[in-house]
């Protein structure tokens, strides 16, 4: 069953499977989050766990075997169970079975938790390294926000606005993977105008990223500041003429291109060591 949670601003709603969130209304406005129309995306805001993006073959390879991985992980499609929650809070816990351990053979416990504070919602997940060897994990936030933002006119004069300049430039996806080219930058300054064009080769992904917070903004709309300390890559996605804008701060990526070894031994991994956790946060803060 479903878990809501509430402060004097906002409510949330989150689904067991994949302790995904489901809805974020900012009381008075309207749900701040894309609906999952299936036409387009049926995702809302799933978690991205062990990998962030594809693997190569769409498999990983540990101590020289291999081991079918889909894109994204497996956590978002996972029933979680709910281990603690009260009016403005909910924790969620998912543990390595059979099953996951047949795709991704390392011990883990995963828990995600939504706290909401006045306007902002903070979600950390924890991954714990439950086994006896290294536990090399990507973790990635994949929320899909309305663009059209509820109060906006239109989808025109949407923007993200980035903390710090970008001169690195951006990777795109190349059948999943990440490319080993690397793009002109599309800000303008600091800014990212949205249009529908931007996206008709896949994600503007940013492996080199200055900034730690955006803040996704249109006039007569309100502002969501998404903060990330600690996530050093950024995705941002929709499918062209789609109601929806993904802003996924990442720890990790998609294989590059030309990688094909231990999956240990990939770009951008955390690397847990044995009975010790790594923390993943973001927060939304909406005004």
């Amino acid at each position: 069953m479903a878990v809501t949670i509430t402060s004097e601003a906002l409510r949330a709603e989150i689904s067991p499977i994949g302790a995904e969130l489901t809805a974020l209304e900012l009381i008075g406005t309207g749900d701040l989050l894309w609906n999952g129309d299936p036409a387009f995306w049926t995702g809302r805001s799933p978690l991205l766990f062990p990998t962030v993006g594809r693997v190569h073959g769409d498999r990983i390879q540990v101590a020289g075997r291999h081991y079918a991985l889909p894109q994204h992980g497996f956590a978002r499609i996972r029933t979680f169970m709910l281990i603690d929650a009260a009016p403005n809070f909910c924790r969620w816990s998912l543990h390595s079975d059979e099953a996951t351990l047949s795709r991704y053979p390392f011990p883990f416990r995963l828990e995600i938790s939504y706290r909401l504070d006045g306007t902002s919602l903070a979600i950390t997940a924890d991954a714990f390294n439950e086994g006896r060897e290294i536990l090399p994990v990507s973790f990635g936030f994949h929320p899909a926000f309305r663009w059209p933002m509820p109060g906006a006119e239109s989808r025109a004069r949407h923007t993200i606005t980035f903390s710090h300049d970008e001169p690195a430039g951006i990777r795109r996806p190349v059948g999943g993977l990440l490319s080993s080219t690397r793009y002109e930058s599309p800000l303008d300054g600091r800014y990212l105008v949205l249009r529908d064009d931007l996206f008709e080769a896949g994600a503007l992904i940013w492996d080199r990223l200055e900034s730690r917070s955006v803040v996704y903004a249109a006039p007569g709309a309100p502002r969501i500041t998404v903060e990330f300390d600690g996530l050093p890559q950024l995705g941002i996605w929709t499918k062209p003429g789609a109601g929806f804008i993904c802003i996924e701060p990442w720890h990790g990526h998609a294989d590059p291109e030309d990688f094909s070894g231990e999956f240990r031994d990939k770009p951008g991994l955390a690397l847990i060591a044995p009975r010790e956790h790594q923390p993943f946060a973001m927060i939304l803060r909406v005004d």
